[in-house]
């Protein structure tokens, strides 16, 4: 057994996994390796997915570093919990984000508020891609959730949001303790967002995450403590606000790509609206692909497990590399090529056991993340936005740092108006809107 590798994983970052795959064959599915003084194996592949998934083999609670649990997803959520109430809470995540009219709420604002952003850039903006996105998808989200305030209001907590998100992994940095100040703030506020639709003093609509989560009742048939109930409520629009993150790799990767940002524009100009194009949504989803979020999730083995040769004794770690499955060479043609096309035509993404950059297994039973479909229209919309000529992708600061968790391009992906765009309204205006 290999030496603990967790200093090692807080100094490379995303490369972790290829230096542990690295003690293996070319193309093995498991890895030996020593996380946090526990034996542990390293899976990935289609055959790590579904072994990883199987609530037989993994658990997941308490597997999480308690100080990414209680900063990143909070004490006592659905992401802590295991079979029937993992199952049982899932089920409103389920209702609120994953069905089809749900998203058909979400893209009018999303059409609304990129068209904002863009006339911002057009009239002499200075915002960062990154920055843009996080106020286009915090106003967005927390308008679909039935949150009340000004738009003002929600950019401000939508940036609280967006820090805990960026400080969250690094927990020996002033930038996690601010990520912990706000994870305080924010829990606070939604806290008294559902203690006041509980009185009555503020309304709620039904089918809103709002309202799901003012009255959602545990297995038991008792409402959630009003703490943990917000806690939810922010687990329904958070993790929209944190494809800001995606958004940047997108200007990042259009930058580099001309060809791409001409047929997307093109698709869209003939479509008239940013939102749904499949060019874009293709594009998106190489995003997705090969910039994860994190690089790998943790699980507890509840039984003796074995893949590909390697064993792992029950009370022993199981840990899913996120990066090396949707980067796996048996799994993908080309797989460290950056090619949009391969999603061309792709309807059913779920059906592919090797895209997981938000979890795998079912929506309804297993751990992936049910507002998947949301990110991939919000981050489709924003790669159309990005691809409008009238805007220029900066070259300066595209750098991305992959040993800090999580990462994005140093600038953010900086944008401005182009050459002859005009800052006058009409010149500025979006020709959508």
């Amino acid at each position: 057994m290999p030496t603990d590798d967790s200093l090692s994983l807080l100094t490379r970052g995303y490369g972790f996994g290829a230096r542990i795959w690295r003690r293996r064959h070319a193309g093995a599915r498991s890895a030996p390796m020593r996380l946090l003084g526990d034996e542990t194996m390293l899976v990935r592949g289609a055959e790590g997915v579904e072994l990883f998934y199987d609530d037989q083999n993994v658990a997941r609670h308490g597997a999480m570093p308690a100080l990414v649990q209680e900063t990143l997803f909070g004490h006592g959520s659905v992401h802590s919990l295991d079979g029937a109430e993992h199952r049982h809470r899932k089920a409103t995540f389920v209702d609120v984000a994953y069905e089809d009219e749900q998203v058909e709420r979400f893209t009018p604002l999303l059409e609304r508020e990129w068209g904002a952003e863009l006339d911002a850039w057009l009239a002499g903006g200075r915002r960062s891609a990154y920055d843009a996105a996080v106020g286009a998808f915090g106003r967005a989200s927390m308008r679909w959730a039935g949150l009340p305030g000004t738009p003002d209001a929600k950019t401000r907590w939508a940036a609280r949001l967006a820090q805990i998100v960026d400080g969250f992994g690094a927990p020996y940095s002033p930038e996690y303790l601010l990520a912990y100040a706000n994870r305080l703030w924010s829990d606070r506020h939604a806290e008294r967002l559902i203690e006041a639709v509980r009185s009555g003093r503020l309304d709620s609509v039904e089918g809103t995450a709002l309202h799901e989560w003012a009255w959602h009742r545990d297995p038991e048939g008792e409402l959630l403590p009003a703490r943990l109930a917000g806690t939810e409520l922010q687990n329904s629009i958070r993790p929209m606000i944190a494809v800001a993150r995606f958004v940047a790799f997108a200007a990042k990767e259009l930058h580099d790509r001309p060809e791409w940002r001409s047929r997307i524009h093109e698709e869209t100009r003939e479509r008239g609206t940013v939102v749904g194009g499949p060019l874009a949504v293709a594009f998106a989803q190489e995003i997705r692909r090969t910039a994860p979020f994190v690089p790998m999730l943790p699980g507890w083995a509840l039984r003796d497990l074995e893949l590909d040769g390697e064993r792992v004794e029950a009370g022993g770690r199981v840990v899913l590399d996120i990066l090396g499955t949707d980067t796996d060479d048996r799994s993908w043609e080309r797989a460290q090529l950056f090619d949009p096309e391969r999603f061309v035509g792709v309807d059913d993404y779920e059906a592919l056991a090797a895209f997981v950059p938000h979890g795998g297994a079912g929506v309804a039973t297993g751990h992936r993340c049910p507002g998947e479909k949301l990110a991939i229209a919000g981050l489709a919309a924003a790669v159309a936005t990005l691809s409008d000529p009238r805007v220029q992708i900066l070259d300066e600061g595209l750098e991305v740092n992959r040993r800090r968790l999580p990462t994005k391009p140093a600038s953010g992906g900086r944008l401005r108006a182009a050459a002859g765009a005009g800052t006058a309204a009409g010149a500025a205006r979006c020709p959508f809107h």
